[in-house]
């Protein structure tokens, strides 16, 4: 069935499996966190590039791969296509396997990526593959790939799974942007005819477990997914875009994946591109990506959240239009943001004026250091940004305490 055939019935369907998915990955949350505890998958805090300041169990991951796995079995129709889940079911068991050996053992970056491509081949080997892609014709049609499908799905199943994953820096932002991008294709399937109705089950499924465990994530985090969960997103986020959205017949439509998933994917490549000028190992880990760069301007880390949250959204809805063949529209929205967060950029970052004038709290960083010129303004904003976080918490609990008096 696709959505043509769709009725009311098969709507509601979709949305009691996502509510489903949510209430189960929100119960097996706190297993996960006693799991990680026993078995010592814990992140401590070792260097400048993590954000949080005292031990955190991992392996948050589990919760809502098994929230995932549990609602496609209870239902989706596995005997219609058995080969397309079992190619995702036990490709997605092997990702989840490599994040939790990492998460408690800290895999090589090379071991972790061959452990990768091993899952993308266990889904293409299950004949899940990307057969075509939108590259515009004379005739108007799309591109076959032939022989070269298997090293394209692979390419691509790799790339979301590691960009999903790099992006995992601050509480919330993995497992919120990934609901975001699962939401932006569920929507998107919704207007593109040809998508087959499990794709789109599967889609709310993950985007119900994503929701389910982010209550626990959200700063302050009680938990973090880990590789577990950051792979497993990206991992299923890209198989899913192949069931789904990459079967359509639209051309236009075969751009939907890579808009929904840009935030993540363009943080991705910026990363290997200055890890790579920088004369450094492409997947060796820094503090250079888009969270820290926020962070470094001055936002505490739900603000840092938030904004990534709202550019997340902007490109989502540039995917639906592009899905209901608007394209214009979705192009007009994504320059617009752009330029609006160019102004913000130039004005957050070039006067302590506008700082505190935006309204964003982001005054805290004129020190009385600088003031009294004893520091640099550069040295000034970096002892400070290092506790943005703990500086703009303690303001708050003051506040309560004056209230309260």
């Amino acid at each position: 069935m696709n959505y043509s055939e769709m009725n009311y019935q098969a709507i509601i369907y979709i949305v009691i499996a996502l509510i489903c998915s949510s209430c189960i990955a929100f119960t097996m949350t706190p297993i996960a966190r006693v799991i990680a505890y026993k078995i010592g998958a814990v992140d401590v805090p070792k260097d400048k590039r993590r954000m949080h300041k005292v031990a955190m169990p991992l392996l948050g991951g589990i919760a809502i791969f098994t929230a995932f796995v549990i609602a496609v079995v209870a239902f989706c129709d596995l005997n219609e296509n058995t080969k397309a889940i079992s190619g995702l079911l036990l490709g997605a068991l092997f990702i989840v396997f490599t994040g939790i050996l990492d998460d408690r053992f800290n895999l090589n970056p090379f071991l972790k990526l061959a452990m990768q491509i091993v899952a993308a081949c266990i889904v293409a080997f299950f004949g899940v593959t990307i057969d075509k892609i939108g590259i515009f014709q004379s005739n108007g049609e799309m591109y076959s790939l032939g022989k070269l499908s298997i090293p394209f799905t692979i390419i691509w199943i790799v790339a979301v799974t590691n960009a999903v994953n790099l992006i995992d820096g601050l509480d919330g932002l993995s497992c919120g942007i990934s609901a975001i991008s699962a939401f932006s294709i569920l929507i998107s399937s919704f207007f593109m005819p040809d998508t087959p109705y499990f794709a789109i089950l599967l889609t709310a499924i993950l985007a119900g477990a994503c929701l389910g465990f982010l209550p626990y994530n959200f700063n302050p985090a009680k938990i973090f997914m880990g590789d577990t969960g950051a792979m497993f997103l990206g991992f299923a986020l890209s198989v899913i875009s192949i069931l789904g959205v990459f079967k359509t017949t639209a051309v236009i439509s075969y751009w939907v994946p890579f808009i929904a998933f840009a935030v993540p994917l363009g943080d991705t490549t910026f990363a290997f591109i200055r890890r790579i000028l920088h004369g450094k190992n492409p997947f060796s880990a820094d503090r250079g990506h888009i969270h820290h760069k926020l962070i470094d301007m001055g936002f505490n880390q739900r603000q840092s959240v938030t904004i990534l949250y709202a550019i997340s959204l902007i490109f989502g809805i540039a995917a639906v239009l592009f899905a209901i063949k608007h394209p214009l529209g979705g192009i007009i929205i994504i320059l617009s943001a752009v330029i609006m967060l160019f102004i913000n950029w130039k004005f957050i970052t070039k006067s302590d004026t506008t700082r505190q004038e935006t309204g964003l709290g982001l005054d805290h960083l004129q020190l009385q250091g600088y003031e009294n010129n004893v520091l640099s303004p550069d040295e000034s904003v970096t002892n400070t940004r290092t506790d943005v976080a703990d500086s703009q918490i303690n303001s708050d609990l003051q506040d309560k305490e004056k209230n309260s008096d």
